[in-house]
């Protein structure tokens, strides 16, 4: 993992496109502009960090400081890297780093999205949820971060 560079912005915004359009369509949300230019509207530098895998990108997470805790946002895996436990590995390191400090971590997920179950093992639960949305939250502690 290393820092974001503004450089990545771009690499960034197609990952985000790629990843979420089977359940952006499969909700009847996908718009190729709007998918692409929300990554670039919120997108927090100092914040972002790129996963490596054998040294060439293959994701990222961004981790907003909020105002009862942090928020973990834009967490995204190259497919071909994907269910490999490289998504584990990153929650595992970012969520150590969150219980060191005893913060709370909020996330949402889209309506049938395969990461909740990911989510769910490192400790999140349920807080709200609409039609399009699954608000998760997930308290200092919980949940295995070694496993």
């Amino acid at each position: 993992m290393r820092p974001a560079e503004l450089a990545d912005v771009e690499r960034i915004a197609e990952l985000r496109a790629m990843v979420m359009r089977p359940d952006l369509e499969r909700l009847g949300r996908f718009d190729e502009h709007r998918v692409r230019q929300r990554l670039r509207d919120s997108f927090s530098l100092q914040h972002t960090t790129v996963i490596l895998a054998d040294g060439a990108f293959a994701g990222c997470v961004t981790l907003r400081p909020a105002e009862d805790g942090q928020w973990l946002e834009h967490f995204y895996l190259a497919p071909g890297i994907q269910s490999r436990g490289l998504g584990s590995a990153v929650l595992r390191t970012v969520l150590y780093r969150t219980d060191a400090d005893g913060v709370l971590v909020r996330l949402n997920v889209l309506q049938g999205s395969a990461a909740r179950r990911l989510y769910e093992r490192h400790g999140f639960t349920v807080e709200v949820q609409d039609p399009i949305d699954i608000y998760m939250v997930r308290l200092p502690g919980a949940g295995a971060v070694g496993t």
